[in-house]
């Protein structure tokens, strides 16, 4: 029978999806997330303010409950809440996504555009509505998320090009046109983003609004 998987192995693994600053509270954060058998799978790397990170594509933790994340500080729960953004339930990655998506730190950039390019319409969405900052130019969410994917152009084409994968998937039949689909608007706010913060038009690999 497989045993748990090392919760001290979890501290590293998790630990490098954020900058090195934050190991300690990764570490505090992770005390109260449940043993699993599962390791993290399938890692993709970003940089975020000229540093590396590794984050899992999907974790199998459950989620811990309400009355133990009181303990933790502000830092340490956003924390959790985006590695939990990586959870194999689409609903668990909703739920911590709406936790996080309005906070303006750095390293939880990636955690956002990531799952802009997934299949869950719902959480498209939600980040339409929590990042009205993206249509305003000279915001703070506009530049923040316009730092992040300067510095990832490989990652967010990357990005664009599985959102319209999986609109001509999935959601071709009730968006005929690109254009319409959330994950359009979202995709040509983060451009717009990267836009401003290169000082010119950033390359598109989507169709045409």
């Amino acid at each position: 029978m497989q045993q748990p998987w090392d919760v001290s192995n979890a501290a590293d693994v998790l630990a490098a999806a954020f900058p090195s600053r934050l190991a300690g509270d990764v570490r505090r954060a992770l005390v109260v997330v449940p043993a699993v058998k599962i390791s993290p799978v399938e890692p993709f790397q970003v940089e975020v303010q000229s540093e590396t990170v590794t984050i899992p594509s999907r974790i199998y933790h459950d989620e811990p409950d309400a009355g133990v994340e009181s303990s933790l500080t502000g830092t340490q729960r956003a924390l959790l809440h985006c590695l939990y953004t990586r959870h194999c339930d689409g609903r668990v990655r909703q739920r911590h996504l709406e936790q996080i998506v309005g906070l303006g730190q750095p390293w939880i950039a990636p955690f956002v555009v990531q799952l802009a390019g997934e299949y869950v319409l719902e959480i498209l969405e939600a980040i339409c509505r929590e990042l009205p900052g993206l249509g305003v130019a000279g915001s703070a969410q506009r530049a923040l998320y316009g730092e992040f994917i300067a510095q990832n152009p490989a990652f967010f084409a990357r990005t664009e090009r599985r959102v319209v994968s999986y609109w001509a998937c999935y959601y071709r039949w009730k968006y005929p046109v690109f254009g319409a689909y959330p994950g359009s608007d979202l995709v040509e706010g983060f451009r717009a983003a990267a836009s401003e913060q290169a000082g010119v038009p950033w390359p598109r690999h989507t169709p045409p609004g």
